[in-house]
């Protein structure tokens, strides 16, 4: 059963609307934004109906911090408002709401205009759904085709997307550029990481899987991995127009060898002038080489890799994240194992 929540500072309003719903949707009723926003810790709605005229917080402003916060701004919200004026629909309809119903209001024409909007938000759902699974789909194609030539390093793709995946848990937890990172789609953004050394598709396999130390002008070649990763899906983005999940795949692909102090490549950034996802990848992309065997080298143990990217802080990697990568690498560990 759907969800609705109805918020009126007028008792007979809630009570009206209480019982033309009823029988039909799970009904909450509240005198206030602040009752709203309280309900909302803990119940998600399908819909939300909203009076305009309400003390300390009106309609207008309850909409604006709906729609500021990133879990309630896909919540469809209708007013049901005596205020049926041209500019007061237009600036409700600029803010975000679906719909108005005038008040008084009758029980068919509420259940009428709820139905069509639950309907349509159904539908959005659905198509948004199989959306983001042909999205994942195209990535585990593009990932597997770069990962099945790369076979010297041996389920790297999915081992750094799982240690971004933390990580990136970490930082929203103790808010190290949580302004920036809380805007991304999560789903999206550990899914487009797999993308990171899509490259290598344009590396030789002599160089690719030389199973010795590769030469100064190999390892040269292989360093182009960047710009090329970025180049491919800047050109699909031309093509496409994606503007969130290539967006991503873009930054990790071209910028996760550049280091914070300007050494790394292929266009030696410093600081925060490397956006922030080609900092995050950085960071996981060593920590896999260091705890994972290659034909020229041994793992090294967890503890060890640890000590070296903490030493890494300020020359390779962003302290910020090495900080949060140190309150969470016995987490990583254990994924590690796996």
């Amino acid at each position: 059963m759907k969800t609705i929540f109805v918020v009126d500072d007028n008792n007979i309003n809630l009570l009206s609307a209480d019982e033309a719903l009823s029988n039909y949707y799970r009904v909450y009723t509240m005198p206030s934004a602040l009752n709203l926003f309280e309900l909302l810790e803990d119940i998600m709605p399908d819909l939300i109906l909203l009076d305009i005229l309400m003390p300390v917080m009106n309609g207008f402003e309850t909409l604006k911090k709906l729609k500021s916060n990133k879990k309630y701004v896909n919540i469809p919200v209708i007013f049901v408002t005596s205020r049926n004026d041209i500019t007061t629909e237009s600036l409700g309809f600029e803010l975000g709401a679906v719909d108005f119903i005038s008040k008084p209001f009758s029980a068919p024409v509420l259940l009428n205009r709820i139905k069509t909007h639950l309907e349509i938000e159904d539908i959005i759902h659905e198509r948004t759904t199989r959306l983001k699974k042909l999205k994942n789909g195209i990535v585990f194609v593009l990932a597997n085709m770069v990962e099945n030539r790369d076979i010297l390093t041996g389920k790297h793709i999915e081992r750094t997307s799982i240690y971004l995946e933390v990580l990136f848990k970490a930082m929203l937890k103790y808010k190290v550029y949580y302004n920036e990172i809380s805007k991304w789609d999560f789903d999206l953004l550990v899914s487009s990481a797999r993308l990171h050394d899509i490259g290598k598709i344009t590396i030789t396999d002599l160089i690719l899987n030389k199973p010795d130390r590769l030469t100064d002008d190999e390892f040269n070649m292989i360093k182009t991995h960047a710009a090329e990763g970025e180049r491919i899906i800047s050109n699909i983005i031309a093509e496409s127009g994606d503007e969130t999940f290539l967006q991503y795949a873009r930054l990790f692909a071209g910028y996760h060898h550049e280091k914070w102090n300007g050494a790394g490549y292929p266009n030696g950034l410093k600081n925060l002038d490397i956006p922030l996802q080609g900092r995050i990848m950085a960071l996981v992309d060593v920590y896999d080489a260091l705890v994972s065997e290659r034909s020229y080298k041994q793992p090294i143990l967890h503890e060890e890799a640890v000590e070296i990217i903490k030493g890494s802080s300020g020359s390779h990697f962003d302290p910020e994240i090495v900080k949060v990568f140190l309150l969470c690498e016995k987490e990583i560990e254990t994924v590690s194992v796996k």
